[in-house]
C-alpha cells in the first residue's frame, strides 16, 4: 500500500517502530474487513470461495465509478460501495452456490465454481472500467503525532473495523439473527431441525461478507492504485488470516488480521535492510499460512481450545 507513511524517521537512518506499529494496525484493519466474509461463507457453506478476492475488486471499482466518474461525496460512495458488492454477494449464492448446493456439489466443484465465478467478475469488471491502472486522484496530507504519521484515510480504515468489530459482537452474543449465524456455522443439521432458516441466514452472510470486502476494496484502492488483480493480490494474506484465526470464527479473525497485519509490517524492514522488494511481503502471509496448516490446523481457536 503506497500511502502507508515510511518506516525510518525523517533525516536519519533509524528504524520507526511505532510507525511499524500504527501501519500493523493499519493493515490488520483492512484485512479485518475483506477476510470477515471469507471466514464466515467458508464456515457456513464449508469450501475456499476464491470469488471473495473480486469482492475487494469490485468494492474498488464501484467507489472509483461513484467518486471520480459521478462525483459523489466520500461517504456517499462508500455506502454505495457496500450496496453494490452486497449486491453482487448476494447474487452470487443465489444464481451461483445455492443452486449447486441444492444439487449436492461438493466442496470441489463449489470451490471450482468460485474460481470460475471469480474469473467472470474480474473480466466483467475489465470491460467496465479497462486493465489499466486507474487511480482515485485525491492527496492525503500527512497527519503527524511526534515522529508518527498517518492520514485521514487509514484512521477511517481503523474506525471502520473498530464499529464493525462492535456491530458483529453485538450482532452475535445479543440477537436471533446471531446465534441461528453461530448455530448454523456449529451444526447445519441441528440447527434446521430446530427450525433456523438457513437459506435466510446463508443469504445474510453472503450479502455482509461481500459488503464489508467492498469496503476494505475501497480502502486499498484509494491509498494506493486499482487493477484487476487487486483483490487477488490479497488474497493470500486474508487466507492466512482466515486459517489463523480459524475457519469460521470472527473472534479469531479479528486476533489473526492483526496478528498478519504486525507480521507484514515488521517483514517489510526485513526485505529492505535485504534490498529485496516490498512487494514480496505476502510471502511472510505464506510462510504462516504453512506453518498453521503443518503444526496448528486449527487456528488460533483450535490453540485455545486445547488449552481449557
Amino acid at each position: 500500500m503506497a500511502l502507508i507513511p515510511p518506516f525510518f524517521g525523517e533525516g536519519h537512518p533509524m528504524i520507526n517502530f511505532l510507525q511499524i506499529l500504527i501501519n500493523g494496525v493499519v493493515l490488520g484493519s483492512i484485512y479485518l474487513l475483506a477476510t470477515v466474509g471469507l471466514t464466515l461463507t467458508y464456515g457456513l457453506a464449508k469450501f475456499p470461495n476464491f470469488a471473495h478476492a473480486e469482492f475487494i475488486t469490485w468494492g474498488g471499482y464501484i467507489g472509483y465509478m461513484a467518486i471520480m466518474q459521478l462525483g459523489l461525496s466520500t461517504p456517499i460512495a462508500f455506502f454505495v460501495v457496500s450496496v453494490g458488492s452486497a449486491i453482487l454477494g448476494v447474487l452470487s449464492y443465489v444464481l451461483v452456490f445455492k443452486p449447486l448446493s441444492d444439487h449436492g456439489a461438493t466442496i470441489i466443484h463449489l470451490m471450482v465454481a468460485s474460481i470460475g465465478l471469480g474469473f467472470i467478475i474480474r473480466h466483467l469488471a475489465m470491460e467496465m472500467w479497462g486493465s489499466e491502472v486507474l487511480s482515485f486522484k485525491i492527496v492525503w496530507t500527512p497527519i503527524y503525532v511526534g515522529t508518527v504519521s498517518t492520514t485521514i484515510l487509514w484512521i477511517s480504515a481503523i474506525m471502520s473495523a473498530l464499529l464493525m468489530s462492535i456491530v458483529m459482537h453485538l450482532t452475535l452474543t445479543k440477537t436471533k439473527i446471531g446465534k441461528a449465524m453461530r448455530a448454523t456455522s456449529d451444526n447445519m443439521g441441528l440447527a434446521e431441525i430446530s427450525g433456523i432458516d438457513i437459506n435466510h441466514v446463508m443469504l445474510l452472510v453472503w450479502l455482509i461478507g461481500a459488503a464489508l470486502a467492498g469496503i476494505g476494496g475501497i480502502f486499498l484502492s484509494m491509498g494506493s492504485y486499482l487493477v484487476p488483480t487487486l483483490g487477488l493480490r490479497l488474497l493470500l494474506s486474508i487466507f492466512a488470516v482466515a486459517i489463523l484465526g480459524g475457519i469460521g470464527d470472527f473472534y479469531g479473525v479479528l486476533a489473526a488480521s492483526y496478528i498478519i497485519g504486525f507480521a507484514e509490517s515488521f517483514g517489510v524492514i526485513i526485505l529492505i535492510q535485504l534490498g529485496l522488494s516490498v512487494d514480496y511481503r505476502s510471502a511472510i502471509s505464506f510462510i504462516i499460512l504453512v506453518l498453521m496448516l503443518i503444526f496448528k490446523p486449527g487456528g488460533i481457536r483450535g490453540v485455545l481450545k486445547r488449552r481449557d
